[in-house]
C-alpha cells in the first residue's frame, strides 16, 4: 500500500483533470493501481479495542481503597513504604496520583491555617543545625546552631549562631533576646527541643526542664510546646530558617564563629527586620514598633540559676567544665573545688570562698587563663654567685697539673 501522503497527491491531481497515464507517470506507479486508489478513496482506519496493560500497581490497589476507606488521612508516603513492605517494586509517583484519585472526598491533609496572635503575645523559639566551613580552619566542617526567637505578631528575628545547644546557651539567647527587644512576651512556644521540653508524663501534660521554668517564672512568660505532629504551629520560626540560610548565610565567608554572628546581626538589621513580611504585608521593624510597649517589663535582677559542680583541679591549674577549662589561682590549696555554672559565667569556689570567676566560653577545648592566676618567676641567673663567696677568683689549671702534683705527693711519701 503507498503511503498516505501518495494516495491523497493521486486524488488530487485527479481532482485537477489530469488523465491516469499523466498520474502514473508523475508518482511512479501503474495506471491499474491509479484507478483503484481514485476508486477507493480515502478510507478511515478501524481499530479494535486495545487490550488494558496490567500495572505494577493493580494487586493493590483493593489494599489502597481500603485503607483510604478506614483513614482517608493516610499520606502516599505512608501507603507507598506499606505496599512496599508487601512486595510492591514501582515508584512514588504512581502511588501518589492514585491515591489522589482513590482518596475521599474531603480526606487528606487540610489546608494549614496561619494562626496571628495579638502584640506582646507570643514568641517562637527553636534551633536549627548549620554546617560551616571557617577560614580560620578550613580543613574541617564544624557544626553551630542557630538560636531564633521570633515574635508572632511583628515577626521581629532575634537569633544568634552558638557551638553548641545546652541549657546555658538557651538561657544566654533568651536574656540577651529579651534585653534587645526591651520586655518580655506573655508566652514562648518551643518545638519539644531537648532543652526545654523533655517529655510527657503519664496523663500526656508536658515536662518542662526544672530550670526552664524557673527562669520562665523568673521571667514572667508560660512556655508552651508546639503539638507533636503539627509542624504549622511552629511555622513562623521554621519559615524564617529557610529564610536565613537561602538570603544570608549560603555562599557566604566567615572567620570564625565571632566573625559569622557579626555578620549576621549586620544582616538582621539592615535586610531581615526592616524588609515587608510577605505574610503580614508590613514593614517587620514598623510592626515591632507598635509590638515593643505590649510586652512585660524586664524584671530588676537578671536570672541567677545556678548548676553546681564538683571538679578536680588538673596539674595545669585548670578546672574543666562543658569541654572547656578555666583557671585557678596557684595559690589554691584543694585539689576538689565547687564549680557554679551560671548563664554567662563560671564561678569557682575552694571552702565557700569565691576565688574565680570566668565569662562562659563557647564551643570545646578552649581556655580562660585569668590575670594575676600564675605568679611571676624572675629567670635564674645564667653565672650564678656562691652563696658567701667574697674571694677572687683563681686561674683554671688543667687535669695535667694536678696530676703531676699527686705523683710528686707520692714520691715524697715513699722517700719518707
Amino acid at each position: 500500500m503507498k503511503k498516505l501522503g501518495d494516495l491523497i497527491m493521486i486524488l488530487d491531481l485527479h481532482r485537477q483533470g489530469l488523465k491516469v497515464a499523466v498520474i502514473a507517470r508523475q508518482v511512479g506507479i501503474d495506471r491499474k493501481t491509479v484507478r483503484k486508489y481514485i476508486a477507493q478513496g480515502i478510507e478511515v482506519p478501524t481499530y479494535g479495542p486495545r487490550q488494558p496493560r496490567q500495572r505494577l500497581l493493580d494487586p493493590w490497589m483493593d489494599y489502597l481503597r481500603s485503607r483510604l476507606d478506614a483513614y482517608p488521612g493516610l499520606s502516599a508516603r505512608r501507603l507507598l513504604r506499606e505496599i512496599c513492605e508487601r512486595g510492591y517494586t514501582g515508584g512514588y509517583s504512581t502511588v501518589r496520583d492514585t491515591v489522589r484519585a482513590l482518596r475521599p472526598a474531603g480526606g487528606g491533609s487540610p489546608f494549614a491555617v496561619r494562626f496571628e496572635t495579638p502584640p506582646g503575645q507570643q514568641a517562637q523559639v527553636d534551633f536549627a543545625q548549620f554546617r560551616v566551613r571557617f577560614t580560620s580552619a578550613p580543613d574541617s566542617v564544624q557544626i553551630v546552631w542557630l538560636f531564633s526567637m521570633v515574635l508572632g505578631f511583628s515577626r521581629l528575628i532575634w537569633a544568634r549562631f552558638a557551638q553548641r545547644q545546652t541549657m546555658q546557651t538557651v538561657l544566654a539567647c533568651h536574656r540577651a533576646a529579651f534585653e534587645a527587644i526591651g520586655g518580655v512576651p506573655r508566652e514562648i512556644l518551643y518545638d519539644r527541643m531537648k532543652t526545654a521540653v523533655l517529655g510527657e508524663d503519664e496523663d500526656g501534660r508536658v515536662v518542662y526542664n526544672r530550670t526552664l521554668g524557673e527562669f520562665a517564672r523568673h521571667y514572667g512568660f508560660l512556655p508552651k510546646a508546639c503539638r507533636a505532629y503539627r509542624p504549622e504551629t511552629k511555622g513562623k520560626v521554621e519559615r524564617p530558617f529557610r529564610y536565613i540560610r537561602e538570603d544570608f548565610f549560603l555562599g557566604g565567608t566567615f572567620r570564625d564563629l565571632d566573625d559569622l554572628n557579626l555578620q549576621f546581626v549586620n544582616w538582621l538589621g539592615n535586610v531581615a527586620n526592616p524588609r515587608v513580611h510577605a505574610s503580614t504585608g508590613r514593614v517587620v521593624n514598623e510592626a515591632f514598633a507598635e509590638e515593643q510597649p505590649t510586652l512585660q517589663l524586664l524584671p530588676l535582677i537578671p536570672f541567677g540559676a545556678v548548676l553546681k559542680l564538683e571538679r578536680r583541679i588538673s596539674h595545669e591549674g585548670m578546672v574543666s567544665v562543658g569541654g572547656n577549662y578555666y583557671s585557678v589561682p596557684d595559690a589554691t590549696r584543694r585539689r576538689v573545688v565547687e564549680v557554679h555554672s551560671l548563664a554567662d559565667e563560671i564561678h569557682i569556689f575552694e571552702d565557700n570562698r569565691l576565688i574565680a570567676r570566668h565569662p562562659l566560653l563557647e564551643g570545646r577545648r578552649q581556655r580562660s587563663l585569668l590575670e594575676g592566676h600564675r605568679r611571676q618567676y624572675r629567670p635564674k641567673d645564667e653565672n650564678p654567685v656562691p652563696h658567701g663567696f667574697t674571694g677572687e677568683l683563681v686561674t683554671r689549671r688543667s687535669l695535667d697539673f694536678y696530676a703531676a702534683i699527686g705523683q710528686q705527693l707520692a714520691a715524697s711519701g715513699a722517700a719518707a
